[in-house]
C-alpha cells in the first residue's frame, strides 16, 4: 500500500476519536486488511440446483419431447386399391406413384413446423416400400421406377437434406408372408427386415410398432426386439403401447387425458395388452419415464382415398391443445396421394394450421410483465432461479423456489389491462416431473378471481377458458411431488376457437372449436373418432 493511502487512512481515523489511541490503531489496522485483502478475495459462491426427482427421461426421450410434433405419411399398395387394409395379395403392379416426390412430403412437414417424419415402410399387408432381400412382395416387384425405386431410400436422403430426423413404422402383422404364425420363423424374418432398415438408411430417431396381429395367436418377441433396436440404433426411441420409450394414449383421435404423466410403469401393461385409463393418465408413483404419443389422421381415414377431404386447421388446433397441449407428442398423419404427393388441400390445411399456432402462441402477453415470487432458491437477489426465468423459452432455465416453502407463487403484473384466454406452462423435464395440480388467478376489483385449474404441466401444458381482462396473475402450484419448478409461462389470446367452458373441473375447458376462416361453427365429437 502506498504511503499516501497510510496517510489518508491515519487522517479518517484520527477524525474518529483523538482521545481513544486504541481505537484508532485497531479501526486502522481493520481497514488496512480490508483494503488489503477485499480484491483478492473470491465471489460468492453459486446456489446449488435443486436435486431432481426421478424418474429421467433419457437423452434420446429428452430430444424426443423437445419436438412435440410429427408426421406420419401411411402409404402403399392401399392407397392405389382405395381400401384402409389389403389383403396381403394385392398385385404388386398396383403400386406405381407415377409423381412422388419425397422432398415435397418433407418440405411440407418441415414448412408447417414438424420436425420428425414416420413412414409406414410396411403395413398390415406385407407390402415392402423399400427392396427387402427377404421378400419378392416390395417396390422390386411393381412397375414403380421400373423395379428399382425405394421409397424409404428416397425419404432418408430428402429428410437428412432438410434436417428432418426421420421414423419408421414396420408392421409386426404380415398377411402376405407364408411364415407368418411360425413364431420363431416369423420373428426371425422380423428382424431381418429390421435390420435391413435400421443399417441402410442412416440415422433413425423413431421406430413406431404396434401389436396388431389379427385373430392368429403369434408371439412377437419384443424384447429381444427392442434391444436389437436400441443397438442398432441408439438414438432412437421406440414406440408401442408400454413403451419402452414413448407409449400409446389409447386412442386414434390425438386426444390425451387431462392429467398426463411422463412417469409410468412399463411392467404394469402388456405389449399386446391395454389399460387405457392407466395408459392416458400415466403414473405420478412410476418408476419408469415413458411419455405419451396422440396418432389421429388428417383425414377419416389413414390411407388416402380421393372421397375423403382433410379436417380444418381448427380442428387441428383443437387436437393440438389436447395433445401437445397436454403433455404429449402429436403425431398427425399426413397420407401421400395416389400420385406420390402430399394433396393441395392438405398442405393448405397444415398452413392454416401454423398460421393459427403462430398467430396465438408467438407473442407472450407476459413478456413485458413485472414478476415476484413467494421466495428465490438462493435469495431474492439470486438470478439463476429468478421469476424472470419464466420469461426465456426453452426448459434449461427455470423459477426455482426456497427450499421446503409451502406455498409456491408467482406474482404477475402485465403493467396494463390485457385480454386472454390461455395459459401456457412449462416443466424443465430434465429435472423430473414434479407439479400435481395448479390453478391461475386473476385481481378484480381488489379481490382475486380463481380463472382456471390445472393437473399435471410436464413438457407443455396449455390451458384454455373463457377470455379474461386484467393486469394482475397469480400462479399458484398447489401439490408438487418436490419443489416445483418452472421454465416458461406464457399468456396467450386465441381468437379463433369458441371455448365452452365446463365449471367445477380441474381439467381444461374444453374447446369446441369455431371455423373463423369459413365461418362454420363444428362439434368437439367429430373429432374424437377412430379409423
Amino acid at each position: 500500500m502506498s504511503r499516501n493511502s497510510n496517510n489518508n487512512i491515519k487522517n479518517r481515523t484520527q477524525t474518529l476519536n483523538y482521545t481513544n489511541p486504541i481505537l484508532i490503531n485497531v479501526l486502522a489496522i481493520i481497514i488496512v486488511l480490508f483494503l488489503t485483502v477485499a480484491p483478492h478475495s473470491s465471489s460468492a459462491l453459486k446456489t446449488l440446483p435443486p436435486l431432481p426427482i426421478l424418474p429421467l427421461p433419457s437423452s434420446l426421450q429428452l430430444e424426443w419431447q423437445l419436438s412435440p410434433m410429427a408426421l406420419f405419411f401411411h402409404f402403399g399398395p392401399n392407397t392405389f386399391t382405395d381400401s384402409e387394409r389389403g389383403t396381403g395379395h394385392e398385385n404388386p403392379s398396383v403400386f406405381n406413384p407415377t409423381r412422388l416426390n419425397a422432398s415435397q412430403w418433407v418440405h411440407v412437414a418441415k414448412e408447417a413446423g414438424f420436425s420428425r417424419v414416420i413412414l409406414t415402410a410396411k403395413h398390415h399387408d406385407g407390402f415392402c416400400l423399400w427392396p427387402s432381400e427377404y421378400t419378392d412382395y416390395s417396390v422390386k416387384s411393381s412397375s414403380w421406377r421400373n423395379g428399382n425405386g425405394d421409397v424409404v431410400g428416397e425419404l432418408a436422403m430428402a429428410a437428412k437434406e432438410a434436417g428432418i430426423a426421420l421414423g419408421i413404422y414396420l408392421s409386426p402383422w404380415d398377411m402376405h408372408e407364408s411364415c407368418y404364425g411360425k413364431t420363431v420363423d416369423y420373428n426371425e424374418f422380423y428382424l431381418g427386415q429390421m435390420v435391413e432398415l435400421l443399417t441402410r438408411y442412416g440415422d433413425i430417431k423413431e421406430v413406431f410398432l404396434d401389436s396388431a396381429k389379427g385373430e392368429t395367436d403369434m408371439e412377437y418377441y419384443f424384447d429381444t426386439w427392442f434391444s436389437l433396436i436400441h443397438q442398432l440404433q441408439p438414438e432412437a426411441a421406440i414406440f408401442s403401447n408400454a413403451g419402452p420409450d414413448t407409449r400409446w394414449i389409447g386412442n386414434e383421435a390425438g386426444v390425451s387425458a387431462s392429467t398426463c404423466w411422463s412417469l409410468f410403469n412399463g411392467s404394469r401393461v402388456a405389449i399386446d395388452g391395454f389399460d387405457a385409463l392407466y395408459s392416458q393418465q400415466g403414473d405420478p408413483h412410476g418408476i419408469d419415464w415413458i411419455p405419451a404419443e396422440c396418432d389421429v389422421s388428417i383425414r377419416p381415414g389413414w390411407f388416402w382415398h380421393p372421397s375423403e377431404v382433410p379436417k380444418s386447421a381448427l380442428q387441428l388446433l383443437d387436437i393440438y391443445y389436447l395433445s401437445a397441449g397436454q403433455n404429449c407428442l402429436l403425431l398427425l398423419n399426413v397420407p401421400p396421394n395416389a400420385s406420390g404427393l402430399i394433396s393441395d388441400e392438405d398442405i393448405q390445411v397444415l398452413q392454416e394450421f401454423k398460421e393459427v399456432r403462430k398467430s396465438i402462441f408467438a407473442t407472450n402477453l407476459a413478456k413485458n410483465a413485472r414478476l415476484n415470487a413467494s421466495s428465490i432458491r438462493g435469495g431474492k437477489d439470486n438470478s439463476e432461479f429468478s421469476p424472470y426465468n419464466v420469461l426465456e423459452e426453452g426448459i434449461y432455465t427455470y423459477w426455482a423456489p426456497q427450499e421446503d416453502q409451502s406455498d409456491w407463487i408467482l406474482y404477475i403484473n402485465l403493467e396494463e389491462s390485457m385480454s386472454f384466454n390461455v395459459l401456457q406452462v412449462q416443466e424443465p423435464i430434465q429435472m423430473g416431473q414434479r407439479i400435481i395440480e395448479f390453478h391461475l388467478e386473476s385481481l378484480h376489483g381488489g379481490k382475486w378471481k380463481k380463472v382456471i385449474n390445472g393437473t399435471t404441466v410436464g413438457y407443455k401444458r396449455l390451458l384454455k377458458f373463457p377470455t379474461v381482462d386484467s393486469q394482475y396473475l397469480k400462479f399458484v402450484i398447489d401439490k408438487s411431488r418436490a419443489d416445483p419448478l418452472i421454465s416458461y409461462l406464457g399468456i396467450h389470446m386465441d381468437r379463433f376457437s369458441v371455448t365452452s367452458f365446463v365449471p367445477n373441473t380441474t381439467s381444461q375447458a374444453y374447446v369446441n372449436g369455431g371455423e373463423v376462416l369459413q365461418q362454420v361453427v363444428y362439434n368437439h365429437s367429430q373429432i374424437v373418432g377412430t379409423k
